[in-house]
């Protein structure tokens, strides 16, 4: 009897043709609609949880993927799955999730009228085999199809760890490895989009102390300097045009606040947590600026910003993507994200061709129902290994 190994390496090679139902099969331990590498690599993967800083199971199991199918690879001292072959093109995603426990299962999508709650979002065709867990979506179905895609090509591979939180793990991929030829990181865009833009992001705590003091006495305490100065900032980054594209907007914020008597009761001390996110057109050190100007007391803290990314349609490797859709009988999209993912990273840092690419609906981000049609995964493995063929 072959392992799952055995099964894995045999597999890549054959059709990726898709398959329905639902039962499980007889000794197997999959549902039977994952007939496929890449399908019982997705249900292995989103059944194992991977919170950031907890991902080393998952990791494990991706090391074991490319080994059964004859590529070297390893787990680096941050955490990172790098397995580097062809640096024509690195295949990049996230191995971590946020957390949240969502029972893994396979089930057909409802017919027309009957979506599934709490989500009014259509995903997959009616009776198409769709998978429900945690990082079906995000990231683990792009990082999946990336997987497959670099074992079928030969190209380099990394996952990559935390980017839910800091980044760590892009962040010591860049430092530890020259650029290669183009990048494609792995982030839901649906398997016919592809995504060009994000913006950046600009993260501060603001701190203050005040003398304490009865509270009728009308003098501002350190409480009210931090919301005077959060009003101040949201007012500087109102859009004068209010038709101006969200993604063209800068947006503000708070994320926390804490504010009280301190410990030995003599102060009132606060302390706010912000973001500020920052389009392509306007430079992440005027904004900082901007934000510093509008204080009156108090000190912001800055951490280290996320620059926006703006990648031009017409390099050779968003056309290899057009074309890879297209064949596959996808109607391309171009996309721009208001939010961040590691590209903004690895733009910053190469001067390479890059993109943003994987299966799923990004409205199931971080959902309580997150789900991904495997036929949709099917398709992202098709295209990328599309475009990796090209490229070499």
């Amino acid at each position: 009897m072959a392992t799952g190994q055995e099964r894995d390496r045999e597999g890549v090679e054959a059709s990726d043709a898709a398959a329905g139902g639902t039962d499980v099969v007889a000794g197997g331990g999959y549902p039977a609609a994952c007939d496929t590498p890449a399908r019982k690599l997705l249900y292995d993967m989103v059944s194992i949880p991977s919170p950031s800083r907890d991902e080393e199971r998952a990791a494990e199991r991706l090391v074991d993927f490319f080994e059964a199918n004859g590529r070297e690879a390893w787990i680096d001292e941050v955490g990172n799955v790098r397995a580097p072959a062809n640096d024509a093109v690195l295949l990049t995603s996230h191995v971590d999730t946020v957390p949240g426990d969502i029972p893994v299962e396979v089930r057909p999508a409802p017919p027309e009228g009957e979506l599934p709650e709490p989500s009014d979002a259509r995903v997959g065709e009616p009776g198409d085999p769709v998978l429900w867990g945690r990082g079906a979506v995000d990231a683990t179905g792009p990082l999946v199809s990336m997987a497959v895609a670099a074992v079928k090509t030969g190209v380099s591979f990394a996952g990559v760890v935390r980017e839910e939180v800091d980044s760590g793990g892009a962040r010591h991929l860049i430092g530890d490895r020259d650029a290669p030829d183009a990048v494609v990181n792995g982030e839901p865009s649906g398997w016919q989009g592809i995504t060009l833009g994000y913006r950046g992001l600009l993260e501060g705590t603001y701190v203050n102390t005040s003398e304490s003091g009865h509270s009728s006495r009308p003098e501002p305490n350190a409480i009210q300097h931090a919301i005077d100065w959060w009003h101040g900032v949201e007012a500087a980054f109102t859009p004068d045009d209010a038709e101006t594209a969200v993604f063209d907007q800068v947006t503000t914020k708070p994320i926390s606040v804490d504010g009280g008597l301190s410990d030995d009761g003599l102060a009132v001390e606060t302390t706010m947590d912000v973001q500020l996110r920052i389009p392509p057109s306007r430079p992440v050190d005027e904004i900082h600026e901007l934000a510093e100007a509008e204080l009156s007391t108090g000190t912001v803290h800055w951490g280290e910003p996320m620059p926006p990314v703006m990648e031009s349609p017409r390099t050779d490797l968003a056309r290899a993507f057009r074309v890879a859709i297209r064949s596959a009988g996808g109607d391309v999209r171009l996309l721009r994200k208001t939010g961040t993912s590691d590209m903004n990273l690895f733009a910053a840092a190469w001067d390479c061709p890059m993109v943003t690419y994987g299966p799923g609906n990004s409205d199931l981000d971080h959902a309580p129902d997150e789900r991904l049609p495997l036929p949709d995964l099917d398709r992202a493995v098709r295209v990328l290994t599309d475009v990796c063929r090209e490229r070499l």
